[in-house]
């Protein structure tokens, strides 16, 4: 929280204007730490930016920062708002409920399900100027999944239901999703009919399918659960580093960005609250968040103040220093409490405990909603577009060269 000036004078409540998404993983840190912990030294700052920043229209889709971002960052907010609610966060009076923050976030991005190819799915970005507008990607879409799947299991209303699994659908049929192998690719691309993937591996991208399906949860949605768990053991916790959760596309060349290094962080809480969720998962998960945790532990030892670094497998601080560290840090130190919360705690539902204020047509009558919604595309959008995408890929591919043939 130190890096967080949100509450100062002069200051906006709950935005980072240059990373504007990582005020919502700030905050799904700071519920977990709440909840795990009972302190609730920084509800009041919590509450404050996350209301804040679902802006007029109760949909975290807002003039300031909307011309630059993408499903993906808004549907990070709309997780927040839904894990408000489930963590029984107290609504803020005269401002708009949990729920219904999510409720919007969600309404927005049914209405921009894109079926001009592919069959369906969402774009990485929203506006035509963007250089990811061609392509659909698994972050959007696992995110879109999950955030269904949660207001499904929180209200019972069989839309999310439906949404849940037309998204998942979709999602399997697609290059992003196998659900034979349990492989989940990062992204594909529209331009030759999302025919393949950019098959880059990250936690967060296995974590938003996971925790969607753990959130269904039944009979139905084991397999895709143990699936996926397993792929995810298989990629992320190699022996050689102890078995130590790692992102493996940036870590060992330390070159993680501070998106990247946020992603193993969130990729932690998803994975205790599938423990939570699906009760034959936990004695799977434990052992190797507790691994993870004790390693992090030792790396969180750096500038005599606690410092977190990125290569937690190294067991001691690797000089690294940064809000991002420190989040991901105190998210599996979190995780390492829900074995204190086995007897039925946890996310709660409208009928377990849950109060949220619900509005099904949240962000339905905002002025963003209809200017958000695709337009008929022409052949210059495609131009624009491809030309945008080209340069994108381009820059990608040089990286993915530099990174693994050792440029």
């Amino acid at each position: 929280m130190k890096w967080y000036n949100g509450n100062e004078t002069g200051q906006i409540p709950g935005a980072f204007p240059e990373k504007w998404w990582e005020g919502a993983a700030l905050f799904l840190a700071v519920l977990n730490y709440w909840h795990f912990t009972g302190d609730d030294t920084y509800n009041d700052q919590l509450s404050v930016g996350l209301e804040f920043q679902g802006g007029p229209n109760g949909d975290y889709w807002t003039s300031n920062y909307s011309r630059f971002l993408g499903n993906d960052d808004q549907m990070f907010w709309g997780l927040a708002a839904i894990q408000a609610a489930e963590l029984k966060l107290p609504d803020v009076p005269d401002g708009n409920s949990w729920l219904s923050l999510a409720q919007g976030v969600f309404n927005d991005q049914k209405d921009r399900w894109d079926t001009t190819a592919c069959g369906g799915g969402l774009r990485w970005q929203v506006y035509v100027y963007q250089s990811g507008y061609v392509m659909k990607n698994s972050v959007s879409n696992g995110g879109f999944f999950q955030l269904a799947a949660r207001l499904y299991r929180y209200t019972g209303n069989s839309e999310y239901k439906d949404w849940a699994e037309k998204v998942w659908d979709w999602s399997a049929s697609s290059p992003l999703l196998n659900n034979k192998t349990w492989n989940v690719a990062d992204s594909t691309n529209m331009d030759d009919n999302c025919a393949t993937a950019g098959n880059i591996q990250w936690t967060y991208n296995y974590g938003v399918y996971l925790g969607g399906a753990a959130y269904m949860y039944n009979k139905k949605w084991l397999d895709a659960v143990n699936g996926l768990l397993k792929r995810s053991f298989q990629n992320f916790f190699l022996a050689e580093h102890g078995f130590v959760m790692e992102d493996i596309t940036c870590e060992p060349r330390e070159i993680c960005n501070n998106n990247e290094i946020l992603f193993k962080g969130l990729f932690s809480s998803w994975l205790a609250y599938t423990a939570l969720l699906v009760p034959s998962t936990y004695d799977t998960i434990m052992p190797k968040l507790e691994s993870s945790i004790q390693a992090a532990a030792k790396s969180c030892t750096g500038n005599n103040n606690n410092t977190c670094g990125v290569r937690w497998y190294q067991s001691k601080w690797d000089g690294w220093t940064g809000m991002e560290e420190q989040i991901s840090a105190s998210n599996i130190f979190s995780c390492y409490l829900i074995k204190y919360e086995k007897d039925g705690k946890g996310p709660v539902t409208s009928t377990t405990g849950g109060n949220s204020e619900s509005d099904p047509n949240a962000g339905e009558e905002s002025g963003s909603s209809s200017e958000d919604k695709l337009k008929p595309i022409t052949t210059g959008d495609r131009a624009g577009a491809g030309i945008l995408t080209f340069v994108f890929v381009a820059g990608w591919a040089g990286l993915m060269s530099f990174m693994f043939l050792g440029g």
